[in-house]
């Protein structure tokens, strides 16, 4: 009798946390901005969301891992409105897109728990592969030379 395989690192966690609103005021004009509180495991907060980890985002996970403070970003409606988290991920890239679209995006430190998984789930799976520019065919974006 042989042991089942192994399964590599599972790609979905669930979190929970809340978000808490912080009031400023700047020459008579109020201003509320909402930051993530009490980030955690499970299904616990008020707030909860799955973090999916995606092969595509490799290298983006890579990228935030190796910055001084790693992040995780949640996508929380749009600009402008109370805050309604959507989603979560641990990509920049991904966060960038869901700004360009006028969504709010939240931040917050990724907890160390969260980095070790995600080192696993990089070590299991390889680092993306380096995508170096391709070349074009002879040729290729030249106006051809008529022989006449």
């Amino acid at each position: 009798m042989t042991a089942p395989d192994t399964p590599g690192p599972i790609s979905r966690k669930q979190l929970s946390f809340s978000l808490v609103p912080e009031h400023k005021s700047i020459k008579g004009y109020t201003s509320t901005q909402w930051h993530i509180h009490d980030l955690a495991p499970g299904a616990s907060g008020p707030e909860v969301l799955a973090l999916q980890l995606y092969m595509t985002e490799r290298a983006a996970y890579r990228f935030n891992l190796e910055s001084p403070t790693p992040r995780l970003f949640v996508r929380a409606g749009f600009s402008g409105q109370t805050p309604t988290p959507t989603a979560l991920t641990a990509s920049q890239e991904v966060a960038a897109s869901w700004l360009d679209g006028e969504q709010q995006v939240l931040e917050v430190a990724m907890p160390e728990a969260i980095q070790l998984w995600l080192e696993a789930y990089l070590s299991h799976h390889g680092e993306a592969p380096v995508e170096g520019r391709k070349k074009k065919r002879k040729g290729a974006g030249r106006a051809q030379e008529n022989q006449t």
